[in-house]
């Protein structure tokens, strides 16, 4: 049973959807439905209503409001929507450094807006050149917003900070990624905003939609292969000694220690939120939005039943994550030969999908 580890938590709604439908998100591919701004408020006030069976204090001491999970405003009611967070949080809008780059493109007007609540920063994804990008966004276009984001990035005062996902595929187009950074000149533009500019790759999290391209994923030979730029550049980013500590190690390098570990997997995030979809069904960000991670309908269960669900480890995901011992996971799942390149937590998560989806599954049929 997991205890919460504070009584602050976030609502994350999705208020407006997501433009892409990209091939790694750990959010999945959910349909665009629209959310009421009526709809949102009641789901905070529920969630701040909450008492615990047989007290009178409301149980949380904050609950705070963000007006999306996907794709931060891309609501054409975006300006109206920071109102509202700003509202609903005693006057402070919880940014990140994402901005919706589809709008960046379109709308002239909102990087300087942007900028003008408080953004410095905000992450460009690529996976590499136009059509490899495009692919694994599910859009034309794509590769071409990443551009023109830039820009307007730039030009409002925003330092751009690239995110270049490695995959077997994006692997023959970092030397023309390079070439890339260097024809935009982004080096000099970024550090005349004070800073260096960052640029970096990772890998994908086997996470939502990011579990059927787990084909894509890179090992270890690539590393030698990485355009020294980028591999200067991502050890920068990550503070890291080696490629490997940044990017990760071969499953067959990390599997001895998985099956020597007694404790579930247990990891928080950072802040816990519960996920509001647009059809009221709730998850928590402890993991994604799988089924065998969703908690339930707010509309048909309320408040009490999603968080006793939580707290009881009902859902599969839950079951795996706090109650199953790594190493049963490890011994049941894991690849010893494998070579495949892992952060230590994505290969866990990985085990923790396989063990939940097999509960689930179960359940079902």
């Amino acid at each position: 049973m997991p205890t919460f580890p504070s009584r602050e938590i976030d609502i994350m709604a999705d208020m407006a959807g997501c433009p892409n439908r990209c091939r790694h998100c750990w959010l999945g591919n959910p349909e665009n439905r629209r959310m009421s701004e009526a709809t949102a408020r009641d789901i905070v006030a529920a969630f701040r209503a909450w008492t615990r069976p047989g007290e009178r204090e409301p149980y949380f001491r904050r609950v705070g409001f963000i007006s999306w999970y996907r794709e931060p405003d891309f609501s054409p009611d975006y300006r109206r929507l920071h109102e509202l967070e700003r509202e609903l949080n005693g006057g402070k809008a919880t940014r990140f450094e994402l901005l919706s780059i589809w709008r960046l493109a379109r709308d002239e007007g909102y990087a300087g807006w942007a900028r003008e609540v408080g953004t410095e920063v905000c992450q460009v994804s690529f996976f590499g050149m136009e059509e490899t990008t495009d692919w694994f966004a599910r859009r034309r276009g794509a590769f071409r917003d990443n551009i023109v984001a830039t820009g307007r990035l730039l030009a409002a005062g925003i330092r751009p900070r690239w995110q270049i996902f490695l995959t077997t595929r994006s692997l023959p187009e970092l030397d023309a990624m390079v070439g890339l950074v260097q024809s935009l000149d982004l080096d000099r533009r970024v550090r005349a905003l004070g800073a260096e500019f960052d640029v970096f790759l990772n890998t994908m999290s086997p996470d939502g939609e990011a579990w059927d391209i787990e084909d894509l994923r890179p090992e270890a030979d690539v590393l030698v292969a990485i355009p020294p730029y980028l591999a200067e550049k991502t050890l920068a980013h990550f503070r890291a000694a080696s490629l490997q500590d940044a990017l990760g190690r071969p499953e067959a390098h990390l599997v001895p220690g998985l099956l020597a570990d007694d404790r579930p997997h247990g990891a928080w995030p950072e802040h816990l939120a519960f996920m509001v979809a647009s059809d009221l069904d709730v998850c928590s960000n402890v993991g994604d939005l799988m089924p065998w991670w969703r908690l339930g309908n707010l509309e048909r269960d309320g408040v009490g039943e999603i968080i006793r669900r939580f707290e009881a480890d009902e859902p599969p995901g839950m079951r795996a994550h706090f109650g199953v011992p790594v190493r049963e996971l490890a011994r049941r799942y894991s690849r010893p030969g494998g070579g495949k390149l892992y952060d230590k937590r994505d290969l866990t998560s990985r085990l923790v999908r396989s063990w939940a989806q097999d509960v689930w599954e179960r359940r079902r049929g």
